[in-house]
């Protein structure tokens, strides 16, 4: 069974940057690749970066494309995803996710979840 579990989510104020981390464990980390989700109250949950095992393909949803980095290291089990240039419309729950397909998964593919870390933006 694999375990993640997401920090670094708190209260920061617009144009400001944060750095949610996710670590995981119970399997092999580099076995996995690595995405991060989010879901503001009353929306559906959206896609916002994955990465590949190796951490050489990496993909960004429109909306955060400049602004967030997604990134792994695999010494420490952990993928990080730093967000930069943070505005009210990105105020959400942040999850991280794993699945063991190569390349990157498909958006609805992923097999194991964190809890979440809250994130949230004042204007």
């Amino acid at each position: 069974q694999v375990r993640l579990v997401e920090s670094g989510g708190g209260l920061v104020q617009a144009g400001d940057s944060l750095r949610v981390s996710c670590a995981v464990s119970g399997r092999t980390f580099n076995n996995y690749a690595m995405g991060w989700f989010r879901q503001a109250p009353g929306k559906e949950r959206e896609f916002v970066a994955a990465i590949s095992r190796g951490g050489i393909i990496k993909d960004y949803a429109d909306s955060v494309k400049g602004r967030f980095t997604i990134s792994r290291d695999n010494t420490k089990d952990t993928v990080y995803l730093q967000m930069n240039s943070l505005s009210p419309e990105d105020t959400a729950v942040y999850y991280c996710a794993a699945d063991q397909t190569p390349g990157l998964p498909g958006i609805k593919s992923y097999t194991y979840w964190g809890q979440g870390t809250q994130v949230t933006v004042s204007s």
